[in-house]
């Protein structure tokens, strides 16, 4: 009877093993998917302050040349009519 016995709990030890075999991978897995994730949005985060950058230089260049256009239409005496 007692052989019988733990014979059922090896086998229940071995099914238990089995199963945390199988999820140990799928969190292996999950843990990938995850990384992966991360990395895309730090790429995301990446782009966005590069764009960001991009947009202040041309915010500043913009507001230069408009300057330049208020110099020239002072000199020329040139009324600009606001809106």
């Amino acid at each position: 009877m007692a052989d019988a016995t733990n014979e059922l709990m090896l086998e229940q030890f071995r099914q238990i093993r089995t199963i945390l075999g199988v999820h140990g991978q799928k969190l292996d897995e999950l843990l990938h998917r995850v990384s992966t994730l991360e990395i895309g949005v730090a790429g995301l985060r990446r782009d966005h302050a590069a764009d960001a950058d991009a947009r202040a230089h041309l915010q500043a260049r913009v507001d230069r040349m408009q300057g330049q256009i208020d110099r020239i239409n002072r000199r020329l005496e040139i009324d600009d009519p606001q809106p």
